[in-house]
């Protein structure tokens, strides 16, 4: 049925584009005729099938079209920046070398984006130290307080996580630069980008802890623990992975941050080890600088610092993907293992304890590792 209604809508648009709209050339060629097809898929399946049947056909090949539309574009930005910049990432000085003695019309076996690594290590590095403290306590507070602090505070959160880029450059550009007198800077492009990251992470990582059963705790208070260590010991252990997983996607959210950078950072061809002093670049504000070139040569250079950057973030998205893929309060089996020999150890100073005071031994029934399986 899906094959004679493409069919069908393929002859149709065939006969009728161009005459009936107003639409011309491939793109609406192809509009038009996903929209035929949709109208014909719905008629053929009515012939056999209630409303309520079409309706759910219909939304289906929606969908699905919509899905093979976004993948179909994430691959074509894949392999076009690939494409453009074959002829950079293949020479292995473009990842050993700077652009200090290399010019507009050096060859590509000269020059490189070591500098631009190396700066955006040390920029993520420094709005890591800053974020992650800061974000995790955030998170906890609007987990374990109730009141109208944590709903202001939740409210101001969602509303950062939609701040342009370019408000928190010209921030830290207009209080860190022009009001109190520094320079341009990694560690001013650090505080700009950690102010990108902080809702990020915030968000992921609240949503995670409230994933943690709530028995866990109540068996905590039960015991006497107040709530800071019920916190400390059992709630963000129990969440490690969740939270391991949004501190990658605030990486993977700064890490291709340009306007911060940009209005902060300054831009330099060499290597600069000093956050604090001189100007200090990044991947994207390298990749931005270099295709604006008109030399064919740093524009290539600017599409592969651009696939460099996109293949790092991909990575880390696959990561956080992996890492997160295991929900709240279900160990590995690494920990399971090392919490079934603490189980043992504890039980046998148990037993020792009461030999000790010659108190009976309790019987046991004999514990099995958690990988073995029982005969």
């Amino acid at each position: 049925m899906m094959g004679g209604a493409a069919l069908s809508a393929l002859c149709t648009t065939l006969l009728l584009f161009g005459r009936l709209t107003s639409m011309s050339g491939a793109l609406g060629f192809v509009v038009v005729g996903f929209l035929v097809y949709l109208v014909t898929y719905a008629v053929l399946v009515s012939l056999t099938e209630d409303r309520p049947a079409v309706i759910d056909r219909v939304m289906a090949v929606m969908l699905t079209s919509a899905a093979l539309l976004a993948g179909v574009a994430l691959f074509s930005v894949v392999v076009f920046t690939l494409w453009r910049g074959r002829k950079a990432i293949v020479k292995s000085n473009f990842f050993t070398q700077d652009m200090s003695r290399t010019g507009p019309l050096d060859p590509l076996s000269s020059g490189g984006i070591t500098h631009a690594i190396v700066g955006t290590l040390i920029m993520i590095t420094i709005a890591l130290i800053i974020t992650v403290p800061l974000s995790l306590a955030c998170a906890v507070f609007l987990n374990e307080t109730r009141g109208r602090a944590a709903s202001l505070v939740r409210t101001v959160v969602t509303a950062m996580t939609a701040l342009p880029s370019i408000l928190a450059g010209l921030f830290i550009f207009a209080t860190w630069i022009l009001i109190l007198g520094f320079e341009r800077s990694g560690l001013a492009a650090s505080i700009a980008v950690s102010i990108m990251m902080l809702p990020i992470i915030i968000r992921s990582a609240d949503v995670v802890l409230r994933l943690v059963p709530g028995n866990l705790r109540e068996a905590s208070a039960a015991l006497g623990a107040p709530q800071w260590r019920t916190v400390w010991h059992i709630v963000l252990p129990t969440a490690r992975s969740g939270l391991t997983t949004a501190v990658i996607l605030g990486v993977a959210r700064g890490i291709g941050e340009t306007a911060p950078v940009l209005l902060t950072a300054g831009f330099t061809s060499t290597m600069n080890l000093d956050p604090v002093t001189g100007p200090m670049v990044s991947l994207p504000l390298t990749a931005f600088e270099l295709v604006r070139s008109p030399q064919p040569n740093l524009v290539a250079r600017g599409f592969a610092t651009a696939a460099v950057l996109m293949i790092l973030v991909l990575l880390l998205f696959t990561v956080a993907r992996v890492v997160g893929g295991r929900p709240a309060g279900r160990l590995s089996k690494r920990q399971s293992r090392a919490a079934m020999h603490r189980s043992s150890a504890d039980l046998g100073r148990i037993d020792a304890r009461h030999e000790a005071a010659g108190q009976p031994v309790a019987r046991r029934p004999e514990t099995r590792h958690p990988d073995e399986v029982p005969t």
